[in-house]
Protein backbone atom coordinates (compact mmCIF):
# COMPACT_ATOMS: atom_id res chain seq x y z
CA UNK A 1 0.00 0.00 0.00
CA UNK A 2 1.30 3.25 -1.49
CA UNK A 3 0.57 6.16 1.63
CA UNK A 4 -0.22 9.60 0.96
CA UNK A 5 2.38 11.52 0.30
CA UNK A 6 3.21 15.29 -1.66
CA UNK A 7 6.01 16.07 -4.44
CA UNK A 8 6.75 19.12 -5.06
CA UNK A 9 9.04 20.19 -8.59
CA UNK A 10 11.15 23.62 -8.39
CA UNK A 11 12.28 24.97 -11.56
CA UNK A 12 14.75 27.94 -10.88
CA UNK A 13 14.11 27.71 -7.02
CA UNK A 14 10.04 28.44 -7.47
CA UNK A 15 7.86 25.90 -6.59
CA UNK A 16 6.59 24.87 -10.32
CA UNK A 17 3.86 21.77 -9.96
CA UNK A 18 3.25 19.58 -7.37
CA UNK A 19 1.57 15.96 -6.93
CA UNK A 20 0.23 14.47 -4.31
CA UNK A 21 0.16 11.06 -4.32
CA UNK A 22 -3.52 9.12 -2.52
CA UNK A 23 -2.77 6.44 -0.94
CA UNK A 24 -3.12 3.30 -3.17
CA UNK A 25 -2.22 -0.29 -3.92
CA UNK A 26 1.60 -0.43 -4.64
CA UNK A 27 1.88 -0.83 -8.40
CA UNK A 28 -1.66 0.12 -9.17
CA UNK A 29 -1.67 2.32 -12.65
CA UNK A 30 -3.72 5.12 -13.16
CA UNK A 31 -6.66 4.10 -15.91
CA UNK A 32 -8.64 7.62 -16.27
CA UNK A 33 -6.98 10.87 -16.08
CA UNK A 34 -9.64 14.68 -15.17
CA UNK A 35 -8.74 17.85 -15.69
CA UNK A 36 -10.81 19.96 -12.84
CA UNK A 37 -12.87 22.54 -14.75
CA UNK A 38 -12.45 25.19 -12.66
CA UNK A 39 -8.14 25.23 -11.66
CA UNK A 40 -5.37 23.67 -12.59
CA UNK A 41 -5.92 20.54 -10.80
CA UNK A 42 -5.94 16.85 -12.82
CA UNK A 43 -7.08 14.10 -10.75
CA UNK A 44 -5.77 11.05 -11.46
CA UNK A 45 -8.50 7.76 -10.81
CA UNK A 46 -7.95 3.68 -11.02
CA UNK A 47 -9.90 1.22 -12.57
CA UNK A 48 -12.58 1.37 -9.90
CA UNK A 49 -13.04 4.56 -10.22
CA UNK A 50 -10.92 5.51 -6.86
CA UNK A 51 -8.47 8.66 -6.88
CA UNK A 52 -5.13 7.83 -7.16
CA UNK A 53 -3.52 11.43 -7.21
CA UNK A 54 -4.05 14.82 -8.01
CA UNK A 55 -1.53 16.53 -10.11
CA UNK A 56 -0.83 20.23 -9.31
CA UNK A 57 -0.05 22.45 -12.32
CA UNK A 58 0.10 25.78 -10.83
CA UNK A 59 0.37 25.21 -7.25
CA UNK A 60 0.24 29.43 -6.37
CA UNK A 61 -2.74 29.11 -8.10
CA UNK A 62 -4.56 26.99 -6.30
CA UNK A 63 -5.87 27.79 -2.41
CA UNK A 64 -5.46 24.86 0.18
CA UNK A 65 -9.29 25.48 0.56
CA UNK A 66 -10.04 24.75 -3.42
CA UNK A 67 -7.67 21.82 -2.90
CA UNK A 68 -9.60 20.38 -0.03
CA UNK A 69 -12.98 20.62 -1.55
CA UNK A 70 -11.23 18.51 -4.57
CA UNK A 71 -10.04 15.78 -1.97
CA UNK A 72 -13.71 15.86 0.06
CA UNK A 73 -15.36 15.27 -3.51
CA UNK A 74 -13.17 12.29 -3.53
CA UNK A 75 -13.84 11.05 -0.22
CA UNK A 76 -9.94 12.08 0.98
CA UNK A 77 -8.86 13.40 3.79
CA UNK A 78 -8.45 17.34 3.67
CA UNK A 79 -4.41 18.69 3.74
CA UNK A 80 -3.60 20.39 6.74
CA UNK A 81 -2.18 23.86 7.01
CA UNK A 82 1.34 22.21 7.85
CA UNK A 83 0.81 19.92 5.06
CA UNK A 84 0.46 22.57 2.47
CA UNK A 85 3.39 24.40 3.56
CA UNK A 86 5.67 23.22 0.45
CA UNK A 87 3.19 23.99 -1.47
CA UNK A 88 3.51 27.84 -0.33
CA UNK A 89 7.14 28.02 0.21
CA UNK A 90 7.65 30.40 -3.27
Amino acid sequence: MTDRSLQVTYRKGRVFAAYLHLSHHTGEKSARTVASADGPLVVDYDADGHAMGVEITAPVAVSLERLNRLLAESGEMPLSERDDLPLRAA
